[in-house]
């Protein structure tokens, strides 16, 4: 699944996720203050880089000041080196026919979901402007004229616009990127497929199921890549918001509370769901067993008469309805779980908020940043949260296909892969 189309992944996740925490630290520790000595601004000025800016972004749009201007220059610029330091060594260190795709465009998508978090976080900024706007003009009628409000309007427009350019882009990235895993997975086992065929639906986890399994597969690694960039964005953030909340509900007086209750809910969320889908993958794995049997039933008897009777294709189908049934059963009580919890999520910050906001302490405008910064801390502290379905999905299909691995090395298959067709249908819902 991995070898067919990363270099050494083992060693190339870790390295990955080493890379980065290195990275991280050398810029909080020394390189964020080394802009003005080897930042690319250097060699243009500050105020030249900040009017371009506000030419190319507007005014509206580009209201820092130049230093803050070559501070943003300066980080991407390091962003970028730390990625091609990154790519380089590993397109040296170990070439595989489909590093092209599996290091650097792994990087470039990383690189693109960082933008769009940036651009979240713009949104978010302007979030309290706005709404400070709003509040002024209904509470002082005339205050407000009609070319500042619609000046905000277009501010969010230009950002809108961009993110929906980089959004495109790497979209159309993400598309080729997943064919391409399938492509490097399909050729690995077609490779070696005289020692697969004997798996039972061999033939429908090599066309379904690395299908599904690089997309999902992509689908997760880029919402984790997303959770874990807009915490790192989003939480500084709503840990100095968090300042102008000194009081919660019960608790009282707590120092940061607005960050702690979005930790607290979302590890106490993730535990409920886990604990609730438990039973799903091995349902959903021999729920594709099932399948595959019917649908090889009926293969078989668009070429051979004695095969596909009614009675054989009706009992079949039978376990598969049965095995849908098991699903539902333990789906309506997962889903009960999951959707009272993410309603109750709507809820938190306003609750967490209450006595702040009936003390009259913060505007319109603060309270609308706090609680879009609060919502994006709690949906990455959320991923396995909002995710959960979408694993379940991928650890079926990672069980199946690890029948092939296991073949390949040599290895016994998994207790699961051994029961009968009688012990699948007979298996208990619940």
């Amino acid at each position: 699944m991995f070898h067919s189309f990363f270099p050494r992944p083992r060693l190339y996740f870790a390295s990955a996720a080493l890379w980065t925490a290195v990275c991280i630290a050398f810029w909080y520790g020394v390189a964020r203050d080394l802009g003005a000595e080897f930042g690319i601004v250097r060699f243009f000025g500050t105020d030249t880089v900040a009017a371009a800016t506000h030419l190319a972004v507007g005014s509206r749009l580009a209201q820092s000041t130049a230093s803050d201007w070559a501070s943003a220059f300066w980080f991407y610029q390091y962003m970028i080196g730390s990625f091609v330091v990154f790519v380089g060594f590993w397109m040296w260190f170990a070439p595989h026919r489909w590093s092209f795709w599996s290091v650097l465009v792994s990087a470039m998508i990383a690189f693109t979901a960082w933008c769009q978090v940036e651009l979240d976080v713009m949104i978010n900024k302007w979030f309290g402007g706005f709404y400070d706007t709003v509040q002024k003009a209904l509470s002082s009628p005339g205050k407000v004229n009609l070319d500042s409000f619609n000046g905000l309007l277009l501010t969010f427009m230009a950002i809108a616009l961009i993110y929906v350019a980089i959004s495109v882009i790497s979209s159309f990235m993400v598309s080729h990127y997943v064919f391409r895993w399938r492509t490097a997975m399909s050729d690995y086992y077609m490779v070696n497929w005289q020692r697969l065929r004997k798996v039972e639906g061999a033939s429908q986890r090599v066309q379904e199921d690395t299908m599904r399994f690089a997309s999902i597969a992509e689908s997760l690694g880029a919402q984790l890549i997303n959770s874990l960039m807009t915490l790192a964005a989003f939480l500084p953030i709503l840990w100095g918001l968090s300042s102008h909340v000194t009081r919660l509900p019960i608790v009282g007086e707590v120092p940061q509370g607005l960050v702690f209750v979005a930790l607290l809910w979302s590890i106490g969320g993730t535990g409920l769901l886990a604990l609730a889908g438990v039973k799903l993958p091995g349902l959903e794995f021999r729920n594709q067993r099932v399948e595959a049997a019917f649908r090889k039933e009926l293969v078989l008897g668009e070429d051979r008469p004695d095969r596909a009777a009614p009675p054989t294709v009706r009992a079949l189908f039978t376990d598969v309805r049965s095995s849908y049934f098991r699903l539902y059963v333990n789906f309506l009580y997962f889903n009960i779980v999951r959707y009272s919890y993410l309603q109750a999520s709507v809820l938190v910050p306003y609750v967490a908020l209450a006595p702040t906001i009936v003390a009259g302490s913060i505007t319109l405008g603060l309270m609308q940043q706090i609680i879009r910064a609060f919502n994006r801390v709690e949906v990455s502290f959320q991923y396995l949260v909002n995710s959960w379905t979408t694993i379940v999905e991928m650890l079926s299909i990672y069980k199946r296909l690890a029948a092939f691995s296991a073949t390949l090395e040599g290895e016994s298959l998994a207790p699961i892969e051994k029961e009968t067709a009688e012990e699948v249908s007979r298996a208990k819902p619940g």
